[in-house]
């Protein structure tokens, strides 16, 4: 573990792979290769060895913080005078596109439901709350889906404020990675579970990406414990490209895909056509609006090739 004091100031404690494992401690491993197989992204091959280097500490840690946010709520609700109701522990994990928050979320929502004892874990993504296909088309947004205009953000806000409000049957729509559209009449409900995993581009940003966010409040104002997944831009453009081109291959081949065009592409062509999309959407965004949040996490996963976290940033 580095404080980092000679070098510079920072609010962050440093730890290598090998000094983060060590915190692990006595926690279990119940997951199997078979378990974790359908948790992994398209484009990764994350061992068992990683989940045990990184992520079982880090839910070892969510746990401490979890026990601790439960008995500052029941002093607050004693000092009210009212029942204490059933509240999510709400985390999230922001990143950008391609450096695998998703496999991320999957991976501890695997975890925290069995650690220490079983619980409900729900996962929730914020691509289902990207205004509809038409509705970018019509504001001229489709080029900058996934920059924070291109977010309902009153929808998003509403919802994490109803979730930490304890109220029932919280809807969330539901976004089809197929069509790059959201789902007519279909909702993931979220009914008072234990924790709420957050997962998206945008769940660390704040009123310079959202100045029109209603009265000032935005989606981190609500979340307990905060993630960023990080990695250098040319690992991401890099693993961006490959997955373009694994799904070239597969899902833009079918005939109902919103991408089945690219679908025709050579392989070179794919190669320059996603470079030039990662360039003018995807690296823009990154640089304007996700990197920017990025300190105002709790913890850093900082990614080295492979996807392989070689570095972890824990808030003092």
């Amino acid at each position: 573990m580095s404080l980092e004091k000679n070098t510079k100031i920072t609010p962050f404690l440093t730890f290598d792979r090998q000094q983060w494992a060590d915190l692990r401690k006595s926690v279990p491993l119940k997951l199997t290769e078979q378990d974790l197989k359908p948790l992994l992204g398209f484009n990764e091959d994350l061992s068992l060895e990683e989940v045990r280097t990184i992520y079982l500490p880090l839910a070892r840690l969510i746990q401490y913080y979890i026990e601790e946010n439960l008995k500052r709520q029941t002093v607050l609700h004693r000092f009210l005078g009212i029942e204490t109701p059933k509240v999510p522990y709400i985390i999230s994990i922001a990143g950008s596109v391609s450096v695998g928050k998703s496999t991320s979320a999957r991976i501890l929502q695997a975890l925290l439901s069995h650690y220490p004892k079983e619980r409900k874990v729900d996962l929730i993504t914020t691509d289902g709350f990207l205004y509809p296909l038409a509705t970018l088309t019509e504001k001229n947004l489709l080029k900058k889906k996934g920059f924070p205009e291109s977010y309902d953000i009153h929808s998003l806000i509403r919802f994490v404020s109803d979730i930490k409000s304890g109220e029932r049957n919280v809807k969330a729509p539901i976004y089809s990675h197929l069509t790059y559209d959201i789902i007519p009449d279909q909702f993931n409900v979220v009914d008072q579970p234990d924790i709420v995993i957050l997962e998206g581009l945008n769940v660390l940003q704040s009123g310079m990406n959202y100045p029109s966010s209603p009265h000032n409040v935005f989606v981190s104002d609500f979340v307990d414990f905060s993630i960023y997944v990080d990695a250098e831009e040319e690992l991401l453009k890099k693993w961006y490209i490959n997955r373009f081109l694994k799904f070239r291959r597969s899902a833009f081949a079918d005939p109902n895909s919103y991408f089945h065009h690219y679908s025709r592409l050579s392989e070179q062509e794919a190669i320059e056509t996603a470079s030039t999309i990662w360039e003018e959407i995807n690296g823009l965004n990154l640089r304007q609006n996700i990197l920017p949040s990025r300190e105002r996490a709790n913890l850093i996963l900082i990614k080295g090739q492979d996807h392989a976290i070689e570095t972890v940033k824990l808030r003092k």
